[in-house]
């Protein structure tokens, strides 16, 4: 892409960002974010139960990125006692509340990639909604296992090499030093997934990376921001009182929701911008 291209959908984008459909998105996006919190929360804890993921890992690993009092707020719904038993008329209705996010999601993409948000109707754009979470929630229990159980499984594999291939190599020190660009690439497998099954039309993947990169940096970099922000200035316990904490989170979904929106822009305007070379 060459630069005036770039300062051509750059400028597209922000046009488009303006616009009063745009205005109220992440608003929307926060809200939805917060209502599916405790089904999603259900859903994931239900799933950590079936690998014996401690709680309190999760909540270790939630506090590296965000603050404690946010950090709180969030994994105080993960301590879920799993019945033991899959009560599948409580999955479901989980699950369905779980999609209201999703749903959101899917409209605000239709809408910008087709002008319409309807896509194949309310029903069946439920459903993919649902499937979106299932696909979400999986991904996310399989990074967290991988986050638990990466190191005990990084031995195995040393002592095989050391015991059968003759050859020592510490493996506890190269995961402690790549589980960081682990992490951030599946991250960005995740983000530009959830793109890939948002619109109704089918997207190559290829022409999603470029919002995706965008969007997985842009949330890492909100986080981190505001993480340190609300640590330090923002302390909405003193205008808000017992309302301070959920404040607080739907500020960060806000944010996040904003960012991702753009992500979508940027796709959406790449994508129109292919088009008449693809004709």
């Amino acid at each position: 892409m060459t630069k005036d291209q770039t300062i051509r959908i750059a400028g597209k984008v922000l046009s488009q960002m303006r616009g009063p459909y745009y205005q109220g998105v992440a608003a929307e996006l926060s809200f939805f974010f917060l209502l599916s919190m405790v089904p999603l929360s259900f859903l994931l804890a239900e799933l950590l139960g079936v690998f014996s993921i401690s709680s309190n890992l999760i909540t270790e690993f939630v506090k590296e990125y965000v603050s404690a009092d946010i950090a709180s707020a969030i994994t105080g719904y993960v301590y879920h006692d799993s019945s033991g038993t899959w009560n599948l008329v409580l999955l479901a209705i989980s699950l369905w509340s779980a999609s209201q996010a999703q749903y959101a999601m899917i409209r605000i993409t239709n809408y910008t990639f087709t002008g319409s948000s309807n896509g194949k109707g309310f029903f069946k754009e439920r459903v993919r909604a649902m499937g979106s979470v299932v696909i979400t929630v999986a991904l996310l229990v399989f990074s967290l296992v991988i986050l638990v159980y990466g190191e005990q499984l990084m031995r195995v594999v040393g002592l095989y090499v050391e015991l059968v291939l003759l050859f020592p190599f510490q493996f506890s020190q190269l995961w402690y030093i790549a589980r960081w660009p682990i992490g951030i690439a599946f991250f960005f497998f995740t983000v530009s997934l959830i793109f890939y099954l948002l619109p109704t039309i089918r997207i190559p993947y290829k022409k999603l990376i470029p919002g995706s990169l965008f969007t997985s940096a842009g949330m890492m970099v909100v986080t981190f921001v505001y993480s340190i922000a609300a640590a330090r200035f923002l302390d909405y316990n003193v205008l808000y009182g017992s309302l301070g904490t959920v404040v607080g989170l739907m500020v960060w979904f806000y944010l996040l929701g904003y960012v991702f929106v753009i992500g979508i822009v940027v796709n959406a305007s790449l994508y129109h911008s292919e088009e008449p070379a693809q004709k």
